[in-house]
C-alpha cells in the first residue's frame, strides 16, 4: 500500500474523514465540552495548518486514511470506516514510525482517549505499550483543554525481533 504526502485539494475530504472518525471513536467517551469544539470546520483548519506533516493512504483525491506527526508524537491516525480491517491503519502506522525514526526519535508516543478500546488493541498489537495516564493539553479556540488520556510509547531504536 502506498503512503504519500497529502495534497491541498484533499483537505476537505480528509477533514470529513477525521470528523466522522472522531464522532465514531470519541464523541461517546469524551467530555461534551470538548465535542463542542470538534467541528468539521475545526478539523479543516487543523489539517490546513499541519498539512506538511500529513501522510495519506489511498488514491489521490479519495484518501482512505491519514496520519500526522508532531515532534516525537504520532499526533493523529484516522482511517475511514470503509477501510477498517484492510491494512490501511497498519501501513499508515508503519510509515509514521519510519518518519519518526528518520527524524532521530528514539521513543515515540501517542495519546489515546481513555475508553477507546479498539484503538488501544490496535496500538498494542502493533508493539506500542501503555505507559500510563497523562494530561494532554488540547488546543481549542479559548486556550487549552486538559484531557486525561492513555499515553502509549514505542521504542523505535529497538531492532526488530
Amino acid at each position: 500500500m502506498t503512503i504519500r504526502a497529502a495534497d491541498e485539494a484533499e483537505v476537505d475530504h480528509l477533514a470529513k474523514l477525521w470528523y466522522d472518525g472522531w464522532q465514531d471513536a470519541h464523541a461517546g467517551i469524551l467530555p461534551e465540552e470538548l465535542a463542542r469544539y470538534r467541528t468539521l470546520e475545526s478539523f479543516t483548519q487543523r489539517l490546513r495548518s499541519a498539512l506538511r506533516s500529513v501522510r495519506v493512504a489511498g488514491p489521490s483525491g479519495r484518501p482512505l486514511g491519514f496520519s500526522m506527526i508532531k515532534d516525537d508524537e504520532l499526533y493523529q491516525l484516522y482511517v475511514s470506516a470503509d477501510a477498517r480491517g484492510t491494512g490501511v491503519a497498519a501501513a499508515l502506522l508503519a510509515d509514521a514510525e519510519a518518519r519518526l525514526t528518520a527524524m532521530g526519535v528514539a521513543t515515540a508516543w501517542l495519546a489515546c482517549a481513555i475508553g477507546n478500546e479498539r484503538a488501544a488493541r490496535f496500538y498494542e498489537k502493533s508493539g506500542w505499550r501503555r505507559a500510563g495516564n497523562m494530561i494532554n493539553e488540547l488546543d481549542i479556540p479559548d486556550g487549552l483543554f486538559p484531557l486525561e488520556v492513555w499515553r502509549y510509547e514505542k521504542d523505535l531504536a529497538e531492532a526488530p525481533g
